[in-house]
């Protein structure tokens, strides 16, 4: 077993990427079903700057849950240090990948070990490094429970009824708005994994990028109006979302479906009128589901992106390039 303690980033307060420190605090003990991670790698992910910034309820709780200080993250590859004597499946040695206790503030991450529930977790494609593992859990289970299979029952607090992934295949059309992003760069590959034909739009400096995984259309935004010169798409998959989302439906056919990854304004009278659904779903922690998009990785038919790494150290480095935006891929925080 290691020493007691180890090194983490912490939010003592809320606000911007100075108040990240770099603290030494002990190690967490692993609870019933839990495995205790020794963290190689750690993505960065929207949540984690917004919980530094303020947000601190997660939609559809009624209260927060944070305590100050708090260690953000949720998305961690690293290797099985001890396990809890209930849990199957892992053993010390082990190596593993996985988003940790979302919907929740709780991942606690940006650390050199992670008390980690087994069920949250999946073997690592030996395939890939920690770092690519790394920015694999948040942004590809997002995409693929959006698009491949939501993989759970538990209610939505962004609408009544269940998100339902649609029927993909050769006879679909998907447009994907942000593709160069996390969740982006992910729902095209697993989009053209199922056969469907896939128009990105992006700003030009991804063009390449894009058309590397497979982008049949590309459009730049900054050139362009995309809403303008697309038409008949079964699917639109926004990863921008908000105000501006409703722009895209009128991209869709009669029938089809606008999947906003944030909460967008759309006009019910508006939807019924183009005859189009709009849906949206909370991404949750699945081992069973990184399993299998843990097996595209490995075989390579799903690949992470990563648009930089730094050192846990530099945590606040890592939250300012997030700040600048035009992220292509995953920002990932490397441990020694």
């Amino acid at each position: 077993m290691p020493t007691h303690t180890m090194r983490a980033v912490r939010l003592h307060e809320h606000g911007g990427p100075e108040v990240l420190r770099y603290d030494e605090v002990p190690i967490p003990e692993p609870g019933p079903g839990e495995v205790l991670v020794r963290v190689h790698a750690a993505g960065v992910n929207p949540p984690d700057w917004y919980l530094r910034g303020g947000l601190t309820r997660m939609p559809g709780e009624t209260e927060s849950t944070v305590r100050l200080p708090v260690i953000p993250g949720t998305d961690v590859s690293g290797v099985v240090e001890a396990a809890a004597a209930d849990v199957d499946g892992f053993a010390v040695g082990d190596e593993v990948f996985g988003l940790l206790r979302f919907p929740g503030f709780d991942g606690s991450a940006y650390a050199e070990y992670v008390a980690a529930p087994a069920s949250d977790l999946a073997r690592k494609p030996v395939g890939i490094d920690h770092v690519h593992a790394a920015g694999a859990p948040m942004a590809g289970l997002t995409a693929w429970q959006f698009l491949i299979e939501l993989g759970h029952d538990h209610p939505s607090p962004f609408q009544a009824v269940r998100h339902r992934p649609p029927a993909l295949g050769a006879d679909t059309t998907v447009l994907v708005n942000g593709a160069a992003g996390g969740v982006g760069h992910f729902a095209l590959q697993l989009a053209k994994w199922k056969g469907a034909r896939v128009i990105t739009v992006a700003s030009g400096a991804h063009e390449s990028f894009l058309r590397e995984l497979g982008a049949d259309r590309f459009l730049d935004y900054t050139k362009c109006r995309p809403e303008e010169l697309v038409h008949d798409v079964d699917l639109v998959l926004d990863t921008v979302g908000g105000p501006d989302s409703r722009r895209f439906l009128r991209t869709l056919k009669p029938g089809g479906s606008q999947f906003p990854v944030f909460p967008g304004d759309f006009d019910e009278e508006e939807l019924t009128k183009l005859g189009v659904t709009v849906s949206i779903t909370q991404v949750r922690s699945n081992g069973a589901q990184l399993a299998e998009l843990g097996r595209l990785l490995d075989a390579g038919t799903v690949r992470v992106a990563i648009d930089s790494t730094f050192a846990l150290a530099d945590a606040r480095a890592a939250h300012e390039r997030a700040a600048r935006g035009h992220i292509q891929g995953k920002i990932v925080l490397t441990v020694t």
